[in-house]
């Protein structure tokens, strides 16, 4: 019973890493108490149930704002149930705990419904001192050397010190060189909107006017930008279709970046559009969020949760798009695609700035936007961009290629930033890697599993 009490208090300390109360060095201690956990625990599959299961409870409890606990539940539990292959470390050793937990989180992060990455370890880590490891070996280097942290506290519990001839194998991290000659100018419209929750887009016109209206105050205050940024679903009446709406965005004369619900024939997109009076760029979201943008297994979630029926499925697209505007090339990255790795490299490589637009009305004033936040970080140094991120109620902020927050608008308020910011041109070594990244960090885990392993006998 000690032991599982200690696997569950490694949970709920591994969860204060993250947002809201981003203690990262809590991580490494948390995953050293859980490997102790493991090593002395009789009752192995509940050890690692135990400490999975509070983890994604307490880190996840955002999603149940608004659509109850059911869900809530079903998605820790059947992330929790990923984690039990950990109990192999009781047979071959706490040694492999890292390798292990590494080739899970990565199985997590694709599988199923594409996956849900939101409970990587690397995103608590903004803040660590090795956090830049990440523009090398990407969010899975971060995470790994998070891990192998824990493993060294782990023996040094034990009193084995011999293990610190370990460290200069995963604590070096090579400065990163970062090209950026040009600027650009921005403006970045957090519009609020009238109410929070699922059926906020009851209001739309008023979420889109209340973005007309911020919009109208920034640029009185600051005449001279290049583009002006609107959130995700900040135009959720299709502009396309609404003469009116239509009419407000072709009044501008500096090219906005918007992002809109769009119909077409009989499919319903989740877009970014660079608007002008002359042109309208469109990108489609091409990973769409589960249960939120399509419901898969609908006839067995409507069995689980009454607001399945008002979910309509959006359709993804299927291809990345550049915004040119001057010297400024902007990759949009719409909420959740925030935690595909393909479609981040991909918009890194092609751009020199990215932009991410969100909306964060769903969950009301939660932690998931200070997690998504968090997310946006780590992505920021991983690939070595600077980021331009807005939401249509907070935080919206602007982060730079070192993940340090420049500028944050409140929660719930309606804001605008101005936002005077470089263009890099050079590709970080994770993006120059591409899936290597995750082949060598795969193989330096290898490599340092033998050695603690060896060590450890």
């Amino acid at each position: 019973m000690v032991n599982l009490l200690l696997s569950a208090f490694s949970g709920l300390l591994l969860s204060a890493a993250f947002e809201p109360l981003s203690l990262w060095w809590v991580a490494p201690i948390a995953l050293a108490l859980e490997m102790y956990a493991l090593s002395q625990s009789e009752r192995k599959y509940l050890s690692v149930l135990a400490f999975a299961l509070t983890f994604n409870l307490v880190l996840l409890h955002w999603t149940s704002t608004y659509v109850g606990s059911v869900p809530w539940v079903i998605l820790a539990v059947g992330l929790s149930i990923f984690y039990l292959p950990l109990v192999a470390v009781k047979r071959l050793g706490i040694a492999f705990f890292p390798l292990i937990s590494i080739v899970l989180e990565e199985i997590r992060n694709r599988f199923p419904f594409q996956g849900f990455g939101w409970a990587r370890i690397a995103y608590s880590q903004a803040d660590a001192p090795y956090a830049k490891i990440a523009a090398h070996g990407g969010a899975v280097a971060l995470s790994a050397i998070t891990v192998l942290l824990g493993l060294v506290l782990f023996f040094l519990f034990q009193k084995q010190f011999r293990i610190l001839i370990l460290l200069p194998l995963f604590l070096v991290v090579v400065p990163v060189d970062v090209q950026m000659s040009e600027t650009t100018q921005t403006l970045m419209i957090q519009g609020n909107v009238p109410k929070l929750g699922l059926d906020f887009n009851s209001r739309a016109k008023e979420v889109f006017f209340n973005h007309v209206k911020e919009t109208d105050i920034a640029i009185m205050e600051n005449r001279k930008v290049d583009f002006i940024l609107w959130p995700e679903n900040s135009v959720d009446v299709d502009p396309f279709r609404n003469p009116e709406v239509f009419e407000a965005l072709n009044s501008y004369k500096v090219p906005l970046i918007i992002g809109a619900i769009v119909g077409r024939d009989n499919d319903i997109l989740n877009t970014s559009i660079l608007w002008t009076k002359e042109s309208q760029n469109v990108y489609i979201k091409q990973h769409l969020t589960p249960f939120g943008e399509y419901i898969p297994l609908r006839s067995l979630a409507s069995k689980i949760s009454p607001f399945v029926d008002d979910v309509r499925d959006f359709s993804p697209g299927n291809e990345s798009t550049i915004f040119t505007v001057d010297k400024a090339k902007i990759a949009p990255v719409i909420c959740y695609e925030l935690l595909d790795d393909q479609i981040l490299e991909k918009a890194a490589k092609s751009s020199n700035l990215l932009a991410v637009q969100t909306n964060s009305a769903t969950f009301g004033d939660s932690a998931q936007s200070a997690q998504q936040l968090q997310i946006t970080r780590i992505r920021a140094i991983e690939h070595s961009r600077n980021i331009l991120s807005v939401s249509t109620t907070g935080y919206s902020a602007v982060i730079d290629y070192n993940g340090k927050v420049l500028q944050k608008s409140d929660m719930g308020a309606a804001q605008h930033l101005y936002a005077e910011i470089g263009l890099i041109s050079s590709v970080s070594p994770r993006d120059r890697y591409g899936d290597w990244a995750l082949v060598m960090t795969l193989i330096w885990l290898l490599i340092v599993t033998r050695r603690a392993y060896i060590y450890r006998r």
